[in-house]
C-alpha cells in the first residue's frame, strides 16, 4: 500500500472565491467543481504527497496553513504584488535551501510559497 495523494481541505462559504488566487496567480487548474467543492491542481503528476507537522514554520515565522512549491517564485511573487495581495514574510532565502515568501489567500489562510535553491 501507498499513499497516492494528501490534499488540504479549506473551510469556506464561497469555494469560488478561491479562482483568482489559485488558478489567477498560482497558475493551477479546477480539475473538479461541483459548487459546494473546487478542487485545484497541477497539470503534472510529477509530485509526491507530503504532510509537514511543525512547532513554528520556520526562522521564527508562524506555521502556515499551507506550503506550496512553485518553479517559478518571482514570477508567481509578481502576480501576488500586482493583485495587491499583501506579502507577510520575505521573500526570504532560507538557510536550508528554499527561497520563500508568505501571503494569505482569500479565505485568509497563510500560504508559504517556495521554491528550492537553484529553481526560483
Amino acid at each position: 500500500m501507498s499513499v497516492k495523494r494528501i490534499i488540504a481541505n479549506i473551510a469556506a462559504p464561497h469555494p469560488d472565491m478561491a479562482k483568482s488566487f489559485y488558478v489567477d496567480i498560482l497558475g493551477l487548474e479546477a480539475v473538479m467543481d461541483h459548487g459546494w467543492i473546487v478542487t485545484y491542481g497541477a497539470a503534472t503528476t510529477d509530485s509526491r504527497p507530503q504532510i509537514n507537522i511543525a512547532s513554528e514554520g520556520g526562522s521564527g515565522t508562524a506555521v502556515p496553513d499551507l506550503s506550496i512549491e512553485v518553479d517559478n517564485l518571482e514570477e508567481i511573487l509578481a502576480r501576488v504584488e500586482t493583485a495587491g495581495l499583501r506579502v507577510e514574510y520575505g521573500p526570504k532565502d532560507e538557510p536550508w535551501g528554499v527561497r520563500r515568501f508568505y501571503v494569505r489567500d482569500p479565505f485568509g489562510r497563510l500560504v508559504n510559497i517556495l521554491s528550492h535553491a537553484g529553481t526560483a
